[in-house]
Formats: structure tokens, sequence, C-alpha cells
């Protein structure tokens, strides 16, 4: 026999959002070996800086030799390393950190617990926070990855705090308490509100009023409040990122027990390869109880040393950030010139990896199922893996989330080329049916007034 976890399919990876990664595994597009393939634009990696990294280590071969002061250094790393991690990795991190929050914020090493990514700190903080059948609210629409990675082996549920288009999709104090007295009316004891800032499908930052709400919010009802920033380092746009942490400082709150934060390097550095994320925390029994977590899920010792290096050079980050941030911007707006150029728009993004697409008009009715017929329509024909808004548990039809930063940027001509042909076939068929109905029901008059003409003409003749 096996266990329940196993039998049970309730991993929430049915999903459309990974079912997409599944059509486009079997057909991957490749600019030579593979042109006609999906063009993956499903996944929020950042390859835009990958250069400035390189160039880094081509200056620093020491680092990847192992080697500190032309000292071998292979041996200390490969011996058992403490579930705290490096001390000089851990400094270089908090300083990364402060230095993208402008330094408003500051970092303490010893509320910081190292995990294997932000999917493992997130799931790691939902063991230490809730209860299997505890609750948490999240804004939505958000990463269909939560259903996962914070609920499959925790047991913890999911409660949306439903944020509309309307208003930009804006967290107000109604949705939250709509959310939670929802919540309660399924017996669920909430536990916390999770957010993702930068918003993942969004691409906007959380602004400083929303945070204020949040733990305005939180702080009433005693429950905790996670922020996860895994996007902080890549807001391009204005309004600048505004970290939880400043607003928690100004509220006198900087202190609090009930306040914690994710962060990785995965977007920011765009390394989700090697696994780095961690947790910040105030409290002493989170702290304590995550690092002892962190056993099933450290990061290798000869990454954090490669990493502490590349950190501590004050030089390449300010640099990088600035870069990649430049970068980004312009990828985000060459997508949304492509777009526009075929009729399509996009929700006003400021950060993140990705924009959060309208084809609401290109539905054939206002449902999901239309939704769904659109996007099997993009990924199998069309030849493009985004994610629809469903999946992300948008209450609106017609979103989608499309990423930008995973591809060249012949990549993304093709994929802007494709969109253009798939919208000018659909107004083609659109305007092609209505002219079939106009000339239909032009020969149906015809025939109507012929007959009526005729009809005429008899009873005319009765008469006679």
């Amino acid at each position: 026999m096996l266990s329940s976890k196993v039998i049970n399919e309730s991993h929430g990876q049915d999903s459309s959002y990974f079912l997409g990664w599944q059509e486009y595994e079997k057909n991957p597009f490749h600019e030579t070996l593979n042109p006609s393939g999906i063009v993956q634009m499903g996944l929020a990696e950042n390859q835009l800086s990958f250069d400035l990294i390189e160039s880094w280590l081509d200056d620093h071969p020491e680092v990847l030799g192992l080697k500190k002061n032309e000292e071998s250094v292979f041996k200390h790393l490969a011996l058992f390393q403490d579930y705290h991690g490096l001390p000089a990795f851990k400094d270089a991190m908090a300083k990364f950190m402060e230095k993208i929050r402008g330094s408003k914020v500051k970092f303490n090493t010893n509320k910081m617990v190292l995990t294997a990514g932000s999917t493992s700190a997130n799931e790691t903080l939902m063991f230490c926070l809730a209860n299997p059948g505890d609750a948490f609210l999240i804004p939505a629409p958000y990463y269909p990855g939560f259903d996962r990675d914070l609920k499959w082996r925790t047991g913890v549920e999911i409660v949306p705090i439903h944020c509309v288009s309307s208003n930009g999709y804006k967290i107000t104090k109604e949705a939250l308490e709509e959310a939670y007295e929802r919540a309660h009316k399924l017996n669920l004891n909430v536990k916390g509100v999770l957010i993702t800032n930068p918003s993942n499908p969004l691409g906007t930052s959380t602004t400083r009023e929303e945070l204020d709400l949040l733990l305005t919010f939180t702080s009433a009802k005693k429950i905790h409040m996670v922020s996860d920033e895994i996007y902080s380092g890549t807001v391009f746009d204005s309004p600048e990122f505004t970290s939880v942490l400043e607003v928690a400082k100004d509220k006198n709150m900087d202190l609090d027990e009930k306040i914690h934060v994710v962060y990785s390097l995965s977007k920011d550095l765009g390394l989700p390869g090697f696994r780095v994320g961690l947790i910040y925390s105030n409290n002493e029994n989170v702290v304590s109880a995550a690092t002892k977590m962190s056993s099933f899920g450290l990061i290798s010792s000869q990454t954090q040393h490669l990493l502490a290096n590349l950190l501590s050079d004050e030089r390449f980050t300010t640099k990088y950030l600035e870069v990649n941030r430049k970068r980004l911007r312009e990828r985000r707006d060459r997508l949304v010139s492509g777009l526009k150029k075929a009729g399509i728009g996009c929700l006003k993004s400021n950060g993140g990896l990705f924009c959060w697409v309208d084809l609401r008009h290109l539905l054939k009715s206002n449902t999901f199922e239309a939704e769904h017929s659109l996007w099997t329509k993009i990924v199998c024909e069309v030849g493009l893996n985004i994610s629809p808004g469903s999946s992300c548990h948008s209450d609106e039809p017609g979103w989608f989330r499309v990423c930008f930063a995973n591809m060249s940027d012949q990549t993304l001509e093709v994929a802007m080329d494709r969109v253009h042909g798939f919208v000018e076939a659909m107004v083609m068929n659109t305007n092609l049916g209505k002219q079939k109905r106009t000339m239909w029901d032009s020969r149906r008059r015809s025939l109507i007034n012929k007959w009526v003409s005729k009809l005429s003409s008899v009873q005319c003749e009765s008469e006679r």
C-alpha cells in the first residue's frame, strides 16, 4: 500500500499552468533545430544578464577553482557544514538585500534561515506557522505553484483575496475582510496573509498604502504577515520597490514576531538552478524550527562560497542591478509594443519577468470555458506556452501571464510574429463570418421579396 499523498491527486500540478509546460516539453522551440516548436513564455526566468555574471567569473577564476588567497578551500567546503550556513555568505546576502531596498532596511543574519530556494522557504514557513486545515489568505490572481508549494505536504488551505482589474488589482480593506469572513464560513482558521511583492503574475509592486493596510489588518486579526520578495530586485519602473519591513519600521512594528520575509536569488540574479533562498523572521521560535527543517534542503557549501564572493563585490552588484533593471524595462517595452501592434493591451507593470495580458476581446464568450479554449489554441496551434488567468485563480476570464525574460530577442520576435498572425486570422475569420452572414441575409431577403412579389401577383390574378 502507498501513502495517501501518493494516491490522492492533491499535488496541485493538474492545472493548465503545468499542462502547458508538458506540451512545451513535447515540442520545444529552437531557433534552428525546431523553429516550428512551442515557444516557452510560461517560464518566469531571467536570462537577460547572464553575460555580466559570466564576465565576473572569468575575472575571478580562483573562486571557481575553490581557492582563497591562492590556498585551496576544497577540503573546508567538502566537509560537513553547520545548518546555519557560511557566515560570509549570510553577510553577503544581507548586504545585497539591503542594497536592493535602498539601505532603508537592515538585516540581522541571526534572523536568517537559508533554504534551497523560495519554494522550500515558503513551505517551511507554512509548517512553522500553521497546522493542517488552517488557512492563509493570498491576493488573487496568484502564482499557480502556490497550490502545490503551500498546500500539498503541509495540509494548509489557501483562500483567495479577490482583487479586480477595474482598480488595477489593488488590495482593499473590503477584499481582505471578505476573504477573512469567507474562510470562517468554511470553518477555516486563518493563520495569516501571504503576498508576493512584486506580484506574480501581475508584474506590479505592492504600494506603501497597501502594505500599511495589510499590516494594520494582520495586526488587528493577530495573524501572520508573510511577504515573498523574490522579485524585489527586478523593479525597473516607478513606483520603486517597498519592502514590508520598511513599512513595518515606519509603523514601529519592525520587531513584530508575526512578520516574515522570503527571498531568493532565482529571479534577481537569474540563478534558479543554484537553489538559493531564505526566510527572515523576528520570531526566535520560527528561526529555530526553520533552521532544523532546513536540513532537508540545504544550499551546497560550494554554492555559498561562490555567491559569497560574487555578492561581496559591491562594484559588481551595483552595476548588475542597474544594468539588469534597464534590460528588463527595455524587454518589457518591446513585448508591450509588439502586443499593442496586434491590438492587445496589458496591465501596466513595473517589475517581475512577465506581463498580465488582456485577451478578453478574443474570447467567444465571457467564460472560463472560452478562456480554456483560447489557451488551448494558443499553445497547440499558435505554439506559445502562456499561463491562463484561471490557473492563477483570476476571477475574470481572458487574462494571461506572458513571460518575457527567458528568451533571446530573436525568439521574442518569432513569438510576436505568431501573435500577429493569430490575431489577423481571427479577425479575418470573424469578418468572413460576418460577410457570409450578410450575404446569406441579403440572399434570404431577396428570396423573400421574390416570394412576396409572386404571392401578390397570384393574389391579384385571383381577385380579377
